[in-house]
């Protein structure tokens, strides 16, 4: 008689649990995975897909002025918000469906409800316990508001995503990607936005030549910013909400936004209690394997707050699946992570930013290269692109790209692929380019920026 219900218990079924889970099963192991929501998890339901849906739809809007350079001559056009919010809901129905098949296609149990941690072998879910050998968290985030008066009228990038109808004026909260890119998403769709956030431009942590020049953009794009400033307190009125800055300005809106960061979800469910380790934000402490404190549980993705990123995500799960259920031992690597943030326009970003190599190697080669897209040469749109390439002077090594611009993320995702495998300048340089193209400037830049020691001496 087998000494557990179960050789795994998964507690949360999005991205990464779903893929450390159905590996585990089609690997041999009795799995069962909790959710308390729905499967599919925050990628899926509540971020990455259906927010990427609303900028596709929110691009429509520009792209019918610029077809006007091209010749083509459009009467008539508007936009259904309500029909759209509809075909979006129809897709995740979709993707849900594919991720339960994807469950019991690998022998999985799927048990709904909430998952509390009562000790290291032992999930209790509605009232009923189930034993384990190893247990994994996978509970991933969810959206903090901080303690501001009227917090209650605000909502997050989970209600924003199924607002009913588009709010004609909208208040957002804060400048790392979600609030970027719901800015850009409301205000393309023609919604007076605001954008307001304590830093002095937006995404703090990447790249300083990126936040320049996409805080330019917005600019252009007619997008209300209020850096170096905060709410100080919302009120309901009449026919809208009152936001009140720091600075004395008051906002008149339909809907008020906080995408001012997103908190591991471990609040009530065992893991304090089992003696599992957590941080002062809530994440549970891991090891290079995904272990926590307590030897038989382990966690992945959002909940151990390494790099909130779907895809590290789904490789902390296989990893996890390989190690303990194929015999496969595999560490997560976290080095060289491309990301993308869908703003208006897009940037994408591997390796790492002037100033963190900087601290790290010393002296550096920096290439930048401004430019305006093809497409938009016969039309009135001004938007432009920033490409920059990070090298490493002492080896010569690429350790940083990062763009700005239509396709962006695109590009990125290849050009990853030379980073992680410690591509030179010269490897750049010796690669010929697709013209015409903008992918083509990461290897064409020939000329590199000078040193601000240098520039200071010159004046």
């Amino acid at each position: 008689m087998a000494r557990y219900d179960y050789d795994l218990i998964t507690i949360g079924a999005g991205s990464g649990g779903v893929r450390a889970s159905r590996l585990a099963g089609r690997f041999g192991a009795r799995v069962a995975v909790v959710e308390e929501l729905r499967v599919g998890g925050t990628c899926v339901l509540r971020g990455c897909v259906p927010k990427k849906l609303l900028v596709y739809g929110s691009h429509f809007r520009e792209e019918v002025a610029d077809m006007a350079g091209y010749g083509w001559s459009v009467e008539g056009v508007s936009h259904d918000w309500g029909a759209m919010i509809a075909a979006k809901d129809k897709e995740l129905d979709r993707l849900h469906g594919i991720y339960m098949n994807l469950l019991n296609g690998a022998g999985n149990t799927v048990l709904d409800g909430r998952g509390v941690v009562v000790d290291p072998h032992t999930v209790e879910v509605e009232g009923k316990r189930y034993t384990s050998e190893r247990i994994l968290i996978a509970t991933g985030g969810w959206p903090s508001l901080p303690d501001v008066p009227g917090i209650e009228h605000a909502i997050t990038s989970n209600e924003a995503l199924d607002l009913p109808q588009r709010p004609e004026r909208v208040a957002i909260v804060g400048s790392g990607f979600i609030a970027v890119e719901f800015a850009g998403i409301f205000n393309s769709f023609g919604s007076e936005t605001h954008l307001i956030y304590r830093a002095d431009k937006v995404l703090r942590g990447f790249d300083e030549d990126m936040r320049i020049a996409l805080t330019g953009e917005l600019k252009k794009k007619g997008l209300h910013q209020h850096p170096e400033t905060l709410p100080t307190r919302i009120e309901k009125g009449a026919d809208c909400y009152l936001v009140h800055l720091s600075d004395g300005e008051v906002l008149e809106v339909d809907a008020v936004m906080y995408a001012t960061g997103r908190s591991p979800n471990t609040k009530g469910i065992g893991l304090e209690s089992v003696g599992v380790e957590l941080a002062d934000n809530g994440a549970v402490k891991v090891d290079e394997w995904s272990r926590s404190s307590v030897l038989s549980i382990w966690a992945i993705g959002d909940v151990t707050d390494r790099i909130q990123l779907t895809p590290v995500a789904l490789a902390e799960g296989q990893a996890f699946a390989e190690t303990e259920f194929n015999n496969n031992p595999i560490r997560p690597d976290h080095d060289d992570v491309p990301s993308a943030v869908f703003s208006q326009p897009p940037i994408g970003t591997v390796g790492l930013s002037e100033a963190a190599a900087a601290k790290k190697y010393g002296a550096l080669d920096i290439y930048v290269s401004g430019f305006r897209p093809m497409k938009y040469t016969m039309t009135e749109n001004s938007e432009r692109g920033l490409m920059k390439l990070v090298v490493d002077r002492a080896s010569q090594r690429v350790v940083g790209a990062h763009m700005l611009g239509v396709d962006a993320p695109e590009i990125i995702q290849g050009v990853a692929i030379a980073v992680r495998m410690g591509a030179t300048k010269r490897d750049f340089d010796r690669t010929i380019g697709i013209h015409p193209t903008a992918a083509e400037e990461f290897v064409t830049m020939r000329e590199k920026r000078p040193d601000p020691e240098n520039v200071a001496a010159a004046e």
